[in-house]
């Protein structure tokens, strides 16, 4: 088997000729090494490579094989980790200077459940100061590109690290997070599947055991390949209350043979207020005439009006970047650092808003993001959105995002790109991304499947279905 076939063969796949004898563990690392060292100049997605530690697990992870140990569903498979979570014994750095040094003693909960399962740690994917920026852009790492434009254009964030090694053939698994678009816009502007699962259904995604919005979740270039790390990841755990059990079927299950007939789309381009960028919606119009001519849906061009995004980001956001900028860190005060001019508006806007203001929003403003979904999803099954108004951007700087569309000024550049994923997010609702066609420069467009509470299953498969229409998620970067 040649390096190319072994670094664009599915996880899935990969896993069972491994399983079968037909790859090794050593020739599927050796193979994705190779690959990093090839295209990381050009798209700077990694913190950290664990190269010899990888080689040597996969030489352990042979002779199991070789004993006839059981193994995971994941076993000699490679995978790289966003810099967010932590890593027993291999540094996790939070995209900080401050903690360029810093190895933690234990796993988060999902990483423990990837590596129970056999995964190999390649390395550690670039990630914002504490995921703070949806660019993928930090002191310590500085900017993380696209691979169909790179080194010019972002590859979103904050998991951008995650989405530019995947789409580039360095591992066929990704593990990310995402509280309001971090998962499912790198995967936009990478063109990979990013699915953020409903919140709590994979354990250990916020700061909090309480948390309810921020998951964690996976980066892939295919969506069977997301459905599986969310069947070896999801599931309750005795120090998180909110954690969810898992339903009757596996995900991966759900997603082969899935089909679009009989389902009831609706489509919303702006969610009532974006500004689209003409040639994305175009594209994404054109994918959802393949739900409706080939895979036998039903789309129904919707009108919704949710409380604006942005307005809605500060108010539930700046008081916690506030609180943040007192937290101790081997540097000093977080607030001392060299952050972002975002992060340091952010941190202003929350000093001075009242917490009557905040109880309001976390309450009374996210029931009514809420019934503005459910009022689709009485009588649809699922709702199809652009995932961002713009396919990717050339690096911002200061900006922390673009600064038109449609040649119109935008409100907030930091936060416009997201206006179509973080209402979703804190409707609590699983959502994922899908690359859907590219524009007239070559760049990916991604199309954004919203599901009812707790559909992850469902969401899953209708991704899978259209990804079968078509050979979007074949198409390969430039570099890689």
């Amino acid at each position: 088997m040649s390096d190319e076939d072994i670094l664009w063969m599915p996880g899935h796949e990969m896993a069972a000729a491994i399983r079968a004898k037909e790859l090794s563990p050593t020739e599927a690392v050796t193979a994705v090494l190779g690959q990093l060292e090839k295209v990381e100049p050009h798209i700077n997605a990694f913190v950290t490579v664990t190269g010899e530690q990888a080689l040597e697990q996969a030489r352990a992870a042979e002779e199991r094989i070789a004993r006839g140990d059981e193994l995971g569903p994941l076993h000699g498979v490679p995978i790289t980790v966003k810099d967010l979570t932590a890593t027993a014994g291999v540094r996790t750095t939070f995209g900080s200077k401050a903690f360029k040094d810093y190895v933690p003693e234990e796993d988060d909960i999902s990483w423990a459940r990837l590596k129970a399962a056999g995964a190999i740690l390649i390395g550690k994917t670039t990630t914002p100061l504490f995921g703070m920026l949806g660019i993928t852009d930090s002191d310590l790492t500085g900017k993380t590109s696209t691979p169909w434009a790179a080194p010019t254009h972002t590859s979103g964030g904050s998991s951008g690290g995650a989405a530019a090694s995947v789409a580039c053939g360095v591992a066929p698994f990704a593990w990310g997070s995402d509280g309001g678009g971090s998962i499912r816009v790198p995967a936009a502007c990478c063109g990979v599947v990013g699915f953020k699962a409903t919140p709590n259904l994979i354990p250990g995604g916020g700061e909090s055991p309480f948390e309810t919005s921020a998951v964690v979740g996976p980066l892939t270039r295919n969506v069977r390949d997301a459905a599986l790390l969310l069947d070896v990841t999801a599931g309750p755990h005795p120090s998180l209350p909110l954690s969810s059990p898992l339903p009757a079927e596996g995900f991966e299950s759900a997603t082969v043979n899935a089909s679009l007939t009989g389902l009831r789309i609706a489509y919303s381009p702006d969610f009532g207020s974006a500004e689209i960028d003409h040639e994305v919606r175009s594209v994404v119009e054109a994918a959802l005439r393949t739900f409706e001519s080939a895979g036998g849906a039903r789309v129904d061009q919707v009108e919704m009006s949710v409380p604006d995004p942005i307005d809605y980001f500060h108010r539930i956001y700046a008081p916690a970047v506030h609180l943040a900028m007192e937290i101790p860190t081997p540097a000093g005060r977080l607030g001392d650092l060299p952050l972002h001019p975002a992060v340091f508006h952010q941190a202003e806007l929350g000093r001075s808003m009242a917490a009557t203001d905040y109880h309001l929003v976390q309450h009374t403003t996210r029931e009514e993001i809420l019934r503005s979904f459910l009022g689709i999803l009485a009588d649809h099954d699922l709702i199809v959105t652009p995932t961002m108004p713009v396919a990717a951007f050339p690096h911002p700087g200061e900006e922390a995002g673009n600064t038109h569309v449609n040649g119109k000024p935008v409100r907030e550049p930091m936060l416009d790109f997201h206006r179509m994923t973080e209402s979703p997010t804190h409707a609590m609702l699983p959502a994922i991304s899908v690359n859907c066609g590219f524009t007239n420069a070559g760049l990916p467009v991604g199309l954004q499947i919203i599901g009812p509470l707790r559909a992850d299953a469902a969401v899953l498969a209708a991704a899978a279905a259209f990804e079968s229409l078509t050979d979007w998620s074949s198409r390969r970067p430039p570099i890689a």
